[in-house]
Order: structure tokens, then C-alpha cells, then sequence
């Protein structure tokens, strides 16, 4: 009888990380921790309002500020490619320094606008680069495998120091007004530290050159210059055209995005005040459901097989859009209860709807450019929603805004439900229409013999 081999013997033991290996890693961590730890974010809506911007001002800001990520991601990857993904982690950690310090120089419109056209800036030229940093550092050493975890790692690191410190910027705003911004800057200029910390040797070798990753940070095949990116947008616009199920799944996510996006970032603040509850505690709150996000982001399997994964967010879409509802009806414990749902509804949405889009990117296809232009989509439409948002709260009507985006978000779902079964039926008759077709020996039965 054979024996069963013991587990540790039937896998193969990982890859031992080397010295740079772990400092590659390490640094990764504290570049992704203090880059993203935006202290203000709790608090950028009300500190604006004691500036003295008014709501359209405000939410005018945020739409430059969307479509300017739009156009800033478009040439950032070309220029990570040609200078280096260190020295383009640099140059965003140098901006995202400075633009953390202009609401501190400049309280005022000009201020804030210059801050969040920098912080579009900084972001992008290391949305990408991180990644791919980490990725070449790690397969020129030949420790690859580890790739994953640390990229995961790096993740669940950044959302726990939010948790940590988002409770806390309140009391300190009491003690020093700037002070979230202040700190903001802080935390990039330690970004900036990492990075000048990181190993120089630590980009792709030529062994490595035709299998470097993108901004995705997924390996992928050497650019032809400009014809190739060239290529590769007009093929990504070729697919989206020929592939319904595609622009349709790509629909569907646009909702989420937009829905989960403008309540998180730019409507709990006006939100948390209309409930009087105070800055103070806008923090705790956003802590709570950064929580209720992290936890629906790593257990969407918790949802079960009873719905199709298209099925299942449109069923988070309306739970999205009842909680928009919901929270005009509730007192304070009560919105801050919904506004956890909602987070939580909007962690378990983001990852199937992900797996959507990847599924039905058609083989050979741009998946890198595709997903580029997913995410310039999403952006785009959230820039249009912050100026209609701007104007309700300016007319102060904000119940009407959050009713009016629950069934605006119904009937939508209502319509893409429509077009989905039409586009189902046809395919299943284009399917049955391609079985009906006479065979070859069908049509010659003498040859068959």
C-alpha cells in the first residue's frame, strides 16, 4: 500500500526571501502605509466649509479633481517606463508631499484646487509603479511567489493604520487646525524616505525585460513605442464595441463605483452634519466603515451561489441605493449604522464585479487597457455626479439628493436588467442557429461514405 505523503512534502516548500528580498518588501510596506494615510480625509469637507468655500465650490473642486486623475493616468505609465518606477515613486512621493502643504499655505479656493490637482498628479505617477516596482524587485531576485502576499499585506497594513488614526484627527484639529494636513505631509515625506531607501537594483534585469509588469504590476509583453499603445487602445475600443456582455458588465460596475464613491468620500461628511454629529467624531465613524468595507472586500465568498455573480451585484447595487434611502429616515445611530452597511455592501460588490470585467475580457484582448479604460469611465461619470451633487446641497437638499440617487440607481437596474435578458436571448439563439447549420458531410453524404 502507498503511503499518503504528509503535506509539507506533497507542496513545495516557498521560495526563502533573500536580504533585499525582505528589504524590498519591507520598504514596499511603509511606502503604501504613509503614501495613502491621507489624515484629512475625515475632515476635508467641513474644514473647507470653515474656509469659507460654499458646497458648489467644493464639489466643483472634486469634479476638476476626477477628471484630471483621468487624464493624468493616461501618460503617467509612459513615463514610468521611461525614467524608472523608483524615480517615479520619487517625483509622486515629492508631489504628494507638496500638495498635503497648499490648504496650510493658502486656506482658500485657489488653495484647495491646487491640492487636489496635485494629489490627482501624485497619485497617479504611483498607482501603477508601486506594483510594478515590487514585482520586478522581487522576480530579480527570484522570490516572485511572494508577490502576492506582500501586495496583500502592504493593503491590509494601510487600511489599519486608517482605522488607527482616522479616530484621532478630531482631537487634534482642536489643538492645531492644519493639523491633518500638516500630518498629511509628513507621512508622504516618510513615503519619500522608503523610496529613496529602496534598492537601486531592484529594477528588471534583461532576462526579465520582456516580462515586466505595467501599472497593473502584471507581467506583460515589451512595448513597441508609441504604435504599440496605440495598437493596444484601439483594440481595447474594438472589443468594447464587439463584445455586448463586456460594455455591459463595464455598465454595471460604473453604478458601483459612482454610488459607493460619492457617498464615502464626498456625501458622509455633509451627511454625518445634517444628523448633528460633530467633526469630532467623523473619524470613528469613517474608521467603521473602512472596517465594514475590509471585512466585505476579503469574504465575498460569505454571499453563496444562490445568484449569479452579475445577479449578485445588482442586488448590492439596490442594497446600495436602500441604504441611500434609509439614511434620510434615521436618526444618528441609525445613519451611522446604514453608512456601515453600506460600506459593506460596497467591499463584497468591489471584488465580484472585478472578476466580472476580467472574465469577460475575450482571450487575447488588452486586458491592462481595457481595465484603464473601466477605470477612466468610472471617473468620468463620478465627475458628473460631484457637480450634481455640488448643486443639491447648495439648494440644501440633500434628503432629495439621496432619494433621487436610490431610484435613479432602481431604475437603472431596472433597464439593465432588460437589456441583459435581450442580450442573453440572443446569444442562446445565435448559439442554437450555429448547432442548426448543416455540417460539411451533411451537405455531401457521398463524400462522407
Amino acid at each position: 500500500m502507498s503511503r499518503r505523503l504528509p503535506r509539507s512534502a506533497a507542496r513545495p516548500a516557498a521560495t526563502p526571501l533573500t536580504g533585499t528580498a525582505r528589504r524590498i518588501i519591507r520598504l514596499n510596506y511603509g511606502f503604501q502605509l504613509l503614501f495613502n494615510l491621507l489624515w484629512w480625509m475625515p475632515v476635508f469637507y467641513a474644514y473647507q466649509k470653515d474656509a469659507g468655500l460654499s458646497d458648489g465650490q467644493i464639489f466643483g473642486i472634486q469634479s476638476i479633481y476626477y477628471v484630471a486623475f483621468c487624464l493624468f493616468e493616461i501618460p503617467t505609465g509612459l513615463i514610468a517606463d521611461r525614467i524608472g518606477t523608483r524615480n517615479c515613486l520619487r517625483a509622486g512621493a515629492v508631489v504628494m508631499t507638496a500638495a498635503n502643504l497648499a490648504p496650510v499655505v493658502s486656506s482658500s479656493y485657489s488653495g484647495f484646487l491646487v491640492h487636489f490637482l496635485a494629489i490627482a498628479a501624485g497619485r497617479s505617477l504611483t498607482s501603477g509603479a508601486a506594483s510594478a516596482y515590487l514585482y520586478d524587485g522581487l522576480r530579480a531576485e527570484g522570490c516572485e511567489e511572494h508577490y502576492l502576499k506582500a501586495e496583500g499585506t502592504a493593503r491590509a497594513l494601510g487600511l489599519a493604520a486608517k482605522i488607527l488614526c482616522w479616530p484621532l484627527v478630531g482631537p487634534l484639529m482642536v489643538l492645531l487646525h492644519p493639523a491633518p494636513y500638516l500630518l498629511s505631509a509628513l507621512s508622504a515625506a516618510g513615503s519619500l524616505v522608503c523610496v529613496i531607501a529602496l534598492p537601486r537594483s531592484a529594477t528588471s534585469s534583461k532576462a526579465h525585460a520582456t516580462t515586466s509588469p505595467g501599472r497593473t504590476g502584471k507581467p506583460r509583453a515589451p512595448r513597441g513605442g508609441r504604435g504599440t499603445s496605440l495598437g493596444d487602445a484601439k483594440a481595447a475600443l474594438r472589443c468594447v464595441v464587439s463584445s455586448p456582455w463586456l460594455a455591459l458588465v463595464m455598465v454595471q460596475g460604473v453604478a458601483v463605483f459612482t454610488l459607493s464613491r460619492i457617498c464615502q468620500v464626498n456625501l458622509f461628511q455633509p451627511i454625518l452634519l445634517d444628523h448633528g454629529i460633530g467633526e469630532s467624531a467623523h473619524g470613528g465613524v469613517l474608521a467603521a466603515m473602512t472596517v465594514a468595507e475590509a471585512i466585505g472586500s476579503a469574504r465575498p465568498q460569505w454571499l453563496g451561489r444562490r445568484l449569479t455573480p452579475v445577479a449578485w451585484v445588482s442586488v448590492l447595487s439596490l442594497v446600495l441605493a436602500g441604504t441611500l434611502a434609509g439614511i434620510t429616515l434615521g436618526g444618528p445611530w441609525t445613519v451611522v449604522a446604514l453608512l456601515c452597511v453600506f460600506a459593506a455592501a460596497a467591499g463584497f460588490a468591489y471584488p465580484i464585479q472585478r472578476k466580472l470585467v476580467n472574465d469577460a475580457v475575450p482571450a487575447g484582448a488588452p486586458r491592462a487597457t481595457l481595465l484603464s479604460v473601466e477605470s477612466i469611465v468610472d471617473r468620468a461619470v463620478c465627475a458628473l455626479a460631484a457637480v450634481a451633487v455640488g448643486a443639491y446641497l447648495s439648494a440644501g437638499h440633500l434628503d432629495a439628493l439621496l432619494w433621487h440617487s436610490a431610484l435613479a440607481t432602481a431604475v437603472l437596474l431596472g433597464a439593465f436588467q432588460l437589456v441583459l435578458r435581450s442580450t442573453r436571448m440572443r446569444r442562446g439563439a445565435e448559439g442554437m442557429t450555429q448547432e442548426a447549420k448543416p455540417s460539411a458531410t451533411d451537405s455531401h453524404p457521398k463524400a462522407a461514405v
